[in-house]
This record gives structure tokens, sequence and C-alpha cells, in this order.
């Protein structure tokens, strides 16, 4: 594969829809984004599907994973999309706009430096917190802290990835605002050193 650059690397196959991106970003074959920005160093694998979503910088989203997945209206009489696109059906009806419109305001939050595991599922409105981990097939209804590992049907937490002193200081560091030389120049901090003592080197 050719070296990623500041233009996004999107494979074949994929459906993007008012979708804005940073730099160094990928996008997997055959993956549906929407209504969404993707900030720098973030990824999707394949068949990935994103709605109504703001990904931070460094998100690793797996395969299969669905985030911001639509709801239909529980509180009518009929749960089907024939109430909202009326005119698939009809040439004398018009869709819902009021209900489209709703439904993309409904925005979910990916942190920096998240990982979201294959197939798992995040609900509208949810938000992920800075360098928390999605295990694979959770999920996830409810607001995950940073730096938090949860898993299930429906997600809970398993634990904690750092002490509480180590996560304050990385979200204090955020290293992922460093420009790209920067990075160059950790990396072999980043790929040696202990969460622990790279802020204490960095902080």
């Amino acid at each position: 594969m050719a070296r990623l650059t500041e233009d996004p690397c999107v494979h074949p196959d994929c459906e993007l829809t008012d979708v804005t991106f940073g730099r160094y970003c990928e996008i997997g074959r055959g993956s549906r984004i929407q209504n969404s920005h993707l900030d720098d160093y973030s990824y999707c694998d394949r068949y990935a599907d994103i709605a109504n979503t703001q990904v931070g910088k460094f998100a690793n989203i797996a395969a299969f994973v669905r985030i911001g997945a639509t709801d239909h209206p529980m509180d009518t009489a009929s749960m089907h999309h024939f109430l909202y696109r009326a005119a698939d059906y009809w040439d004398d009806a018009e869709n819902d706009a009021v209900f489209f419109a709703h439904r993309r305001s409904r925005t979910t939050w990916i942190g920096h430096d998240t990982w979201i595991g294959h197939a798992a599922m995040i609900k509208p409105e949810v938000t992920i917190g800075h360098g928390a981990i999605v295990a694979s097939g959770a999920i996830v209804t409810r607001d995950v802290a940073p730096y938090t590992i949860v898993a299930g049907t429906p997600a809970a937490k398993l634990r904690d990835r750092h002490d509480p002193a180590v996560v304050a200081d990385l979200l204090a560091l955020a290293w992922w605002d460093w420009p790209h030389d920067r990075l160059r120049t950790a990396l072999d901090d980043f790929r040696s050193l202990s969460a622990t003592a790279f802020v204490k080197r960095y902080g």
C-alpha cells in the first residue's frame, strides 16, 4: 500500500455523503459515511457504517462497525420508513423533512485515540471519551469515559486503561495535537515507553 498523505485515502465501493476529512485519513472498502467528519489520522476498516458523527484524531475503527445507527419512530402507529420516506412510495407525497433534520442533529462523538472493535455499534448522541476502547460486538448506549474499556450488550465498563493520574497527564499532554514532524521525532518513545514513562518524559 502507498504511503498515506494529507488527502484522504478512500478504498473502492464507498458511499460518502456530506463527509469531511482531516489529514492522513483512510476509509476501508465498502464503507458508508454520511453527515460526518473524521479528523486527522483517523481511519475505518472495511464496511464501516458511520452517520451523523464527529470523529476525533487517531481513531481506530474496525471492520463492520456501525456508529450513529439510526432509529425508527416508536410512538406512532407504524415504525416503517414509509412514514418519513413517503416519496419513495407515492408520487404525490413528500418525505418528512423534520424527521430527517432531527436524525441529522443527533450527533455521536468519538474522541481522540479511540479503538472501536469489530462489529461494535454505537448509538446516536453517545460520546466515546479520548483513549477509550469499545470491545468487539459491544452495543454502546451510554457515554464512555476517557481511557475506559467497555464490552457487552449493552456495553458496560470492564476496567480503566491507566491509573487516574496517568489519564489526567495524557489528557493534559494532548499529544494528538502535536505537529506531524513532532510525532515522527517521538515515534521511538511511542513504541517503547509505557504510558506512565511517556507522560513523565513529555509532560
